[in-house]
C-alpha cells in the first residue's frame, strides 16, 4: 500500500534543497570573487597588480621592437649612413619584402632568442609601413604569429603612428594596441588602449642601453578572473631601457568608480612602488616583472 507524503514534509524537503543550492552557489561565487582577493569596493590586489604590470610590459616590449626597427631604417635612409642598432639579437632572422609603396618585414625569433635586456622571445613579428622614410609621420602595422614572451603566449596587433619630431623635437610613437596574453597555467589577461612613447635620450647612438622614454596613455586591463581595470598615466612614466622597471611617474588604476594611484618612485632602478588609496593611506608594493 502506497503512503502519501505529508505536504509539510514535502515543503520542508524542497526548502532544504533550495537552501543547499543557495549555499553552493554562494560558495562558488565567493570563491570566484576572491580569486583576486577583491571585493566590490576594492580596486586591485597586490598579486593582480603584478600581473597587470607584466601584461603592460609585454605590450611595451613588443612595440619597442617595432619602433627600434623603424628608427634604424629611418636613420639609415635620411642620414645616408650605414646605421646599425644593437637592440635586435643576432639570432633573429629578418626577411624584407618591398612593394611599390610599402616595406614588409618579418622578424623570426625561431624557438627562442634572448633580447639584450634579458627577455626571451620566440615566434614571429610582422611589420609593415610606407617606404617614404622622410615623411613627418608614418604608420607601422604590427601583427604576431606564435609569439611567446618570457613563457607567456601573446596574440594581437598594434598600429603605431611614428612621428619624426614632436613639439619637443623628439621622435615618438603613438600606438593603439590590443594584446591577449596566456600564461603557462592557462590563465589569460588582456591589454587594450593607447600609449604615447617619447624618445627623450639615446636616439641615434645605436646603443640600446642609453635609450630613455617617457610614456603616457590610457588603457584597459582585463584580469585573469575577467575583472576590468582602467589605467591612466597622470605623470609621464620614465622608462630607462637599462632598467626593466619604470623609475618615475604616476599611474591611476580605477575599478567600480574607485581609484588608487601607483607612484613608481624617485628614479632608482628597483621594483618598489607606492600605492595610495582614496582615503590617503599608502602601501609599498613590489613589481617583479618576470624576474626576482
Amino acid at each position: 500500500m502506497k503512503k502519501n507524503l505529508n505536504p509539510l514534509n514535502s515543503v520542508g524537503i524542497t526548502s532544504m534543497l533550495m537552501g543547499v543550492l543557495f549555499l553552493t552557489f554562494a560558495s562558488c561565487s565567493k570563491e570566484e570573487s576572491s580569486s583576486e582577493d577583491l571585493s566590490s569596493t576594492e580596486v586591485i590586489s597586490a598579486t593582480e597588480l603584478k600581473f597587470s604590470d607584466e601584461t603592460e610590459m609585454i605590450s611595451e616590449e613588443i612595440t619597442a621592437i617595432a619602433e627600434d626597427i623603424y628608427a634604424a631604417d629611418e636613420i639609415s635612409t635620411t642620414s645616408k649612413a650605414n646605421y646599425h642598432s644593437d637592440y635586435l639579437p643576432e639570432c633573429a632572422i629578418v626577411t624584407i619584402e618591398l612593394t611599390d609603396t610599402t616595406k614588409n618585414i618579418t622578424l623570426n625569433f625561431g624557438e627562442g632568442c634572448e633580447m639584450p635586456n634579458g627577455n626571451s622571445v620566440s615566434g614571429s613579428v610582422y611589420l609593415s609601413y610606407a617606404l617614404d622614410m622622410e615623411a613627418a609621420s608614418n604608420t607601422i602595422t604590427l601583427n604576431l604569429e606564435d609569439f611567446v614572451f618570457n613563457g607567456v603566449a601573446v596574440e594581437g596587433s598594434a598600429s603605431i603612428v611614428r612621428v619624426r619630431s614632436n613639439e619637443n623635437g623628439n621622435p615618438q610613437g603613438m600606438s593603439e594596441a590590443n594584446f591577449t596574453s596566456t600564461w603557462p597555467d592557462g590563465n589569460t589577461t588582456s591589454y587594450t588602449g593607447t600609449r604615447t612613447r617619447e624618445w627623450i635620450e639615446g636616439f641615434g647612438t645605436g646603443f640600446w642601453g642609453d635609450n630613455v622614454f617617457l610614456v603616457t596613455g590610457k588603457r584597459t586591463y582585463v584580469s585573469r578572473a575577467g575583472n576590468e581595470f582602467v589605467k591612466e598615466v597622470i605623470t609621464p612614466l620614465r622608462r630607462e631601457m637599462s632598467c626593466r622597471f619604470i623609475v618615475t611617474g604616476v599611474l591611476e588604476i580605477s575599478r567600480f568608480g574607485n581609484t588608487v594611484s601607483l607612484d613608481f618612485g624617485d628614479g632608482s632602478c628597483d621594483a618598489k612602488g607606492t600605492l595610495t588609496y582614496g582615503d590617503g593611506t599608502e602601501q609599498e608594493i613590489f613589481l617583479r616583472r618576470f624576474r626576482n
